[in-house]
């Protein structure tokens, strides 16, 4: 048999196939397992959206017909509409808003439609897989720019080598921000995105999907609300997380027509877009929003406020996210030398509790944990009780062991 493409061998292993794996041991040794691995929303979508989707797969037999891959007019301009309403942003429903088959199929898809083999995308690292595995399948080489605390996890483009810059063509950036739940502090950082794509003549992708699921007060900006933003790039919407929607494969990109363009016609030859039953769902989500998310934020920052201030009582230490529904936790210093993936292998094997390690959103990830507040309410309590106890036990004494490094 031949060997397989060059391609798929770069991919780095797919993080959730090893944490899958894990999990099915645990099942296995009949261990009570609380997943707060990945990002998938334990809560229900609307119930207007259920209504409108069993309505039309019922009585509207032409829905089951093949698609537009730009999707259909209705669709995009409801999310003209809802960009308009929420962000105060124009698009042209007809040149700036192709539906996607979730965000995640936009985003490769992305990359394949505007890169040759050997182009550089410079992405945020750590970030979410989808943001470089695929330039990986487009041929694409990845520039890692290293979002760091000290700097709130937010990009320093002034300290890409010019060499860099000058080869880039593409740059992936995600605020709030997954894994970090990093959020945009004022809208003049994404002037500056705006004013280095017009110097290097490089596109900006922001990928946007959390910027629903915000608290305390802060609200997540559109990329796409400063001026000249158009001028260099697109933004990724998803409904899966706003709308607890992510089985159903549905989202948005809009922004520059080129690039919308292009993306359009890569689909066109590779898929027929999303199910026409599912974009009028996706319409009535966004034609009610804000009532159509119900009690989701306030569901997300109840499980915030118990895991984080839970976790300080024990001594573990974690900034309070202001968006996502994640809960970025840096490694206490007792397990700081194993590395996060070792220590996620322990946490799952001798407690049944899921997590992600922070090195399988890149290198910049070593040192954290990411938590996923995707479970039942009560489960948390037990999630708080199961940390206490492996901390308690490995905590450092006088004479003991040393914890060691597993490789990742």
């Amino acid at each position: 048999m031949p060997e397989f493409s060059d391609r798929l061998n770069l991919l780095p292993p797919y993080l959730f196939t090893r944490i899958t794996q894990l999990k099915k041991e645990a099942y296995a040794k009949k261990l009570d397992v609380i997943d707060l691995g990945m990002g998938n929303p334990d809560q229900h979508p609307p119930k207007l959206v259920i209504d409108r989707l069993c309505d039309t797969v019922q009585h509207h037999p032409s829905t089951h017909r093949y698609p537009q891959a730009k999707g259909m007019p209705k669709f995009r301009r409801s999310i003209a509409s809802w960009m308009e309403r929420r962000f105060g942003v124009s698009v042209d429903p007809e040149r700036e808003v192709v539906a996607l088959i979730g965000s995640k199929e936009g985003l490769a898809h992305l990359a394949m439609s505007v890169l040759n083999p050997g182009d550089v995308v410079l992405v945020g690292e750590p970030s979410y897989p989808a943001h470089f595995n695929g330039v990986i399948l487009a041929g694409g080489e990845v520039y890692s720019i290293p979002l760091n605390p000290s700097n709130g996890f937010l990009p320093e483009l002034e300290k890409i080598p010019e060499k860099i810059a000058r080869r880039s063509k593409l740059m992936f950036l995600n605020y709030p921000n997954n894994p970090t739940t990093a959020v945009i502090p004022d809208k003049a950082v994404f002037k500056d995105w705006v004013a280095y794509a017009k110097k290097y003549d490089l596109i900006v992708c922001h990928d946007n999907p959390y910027c629903e699921l915000t608290f305390d007060g802060y609200v997540a900006p559109s990329f796409l609300e400063v001026e000249g933003a158009k001028d260099v790039g697109i933004e990724s919407h998803s409904f899966s997380k706003t709308f607890s929607m992510a089985g159903w494969r549905l989202g948005w990109m809009c922004g520059n027509a080129r690039v919308i363009a292009a993306v359009e016609k890569f689909k066109s030859f590779l898929d027929y877009g999303a199910p026409t039953f599912l974009q009028l769902s996706g319409v009535a989500a966004l034609d009610a929003w804000p009532e159509s998310m119900g009690s989701t934020v306030k569901v997300y920052q109840k499980r915030r406020d118990q895991m984080v201030d839970g976790m300080a009582k024990m001594g573990w230490v974690i900034p309070k996210p202001q968006a996502t529904m994640y809960i970025w936790a840096p490694l206490p210093e007792a397990f700081k030398s194993m590395g996060s993936m070792a220590f996620a292998e322990k946490l799952i094997r001798e407690t049944g509790v899921v997590v992600a390690p922070g090195v399988g959103f890149g290198d910049a990830g070593e040192g954290y944990i990411r938590m996923a507040l995707v479970t039942h309410d009560k489960r948390f309590h037990d999630a708080l009780l199961r940390f206490k106890k492996i901390m308690s036990e490995t905590r450092e004494k006088p004479g003991a062991r040393k914890l060691e490094r597993k490789p990742a």
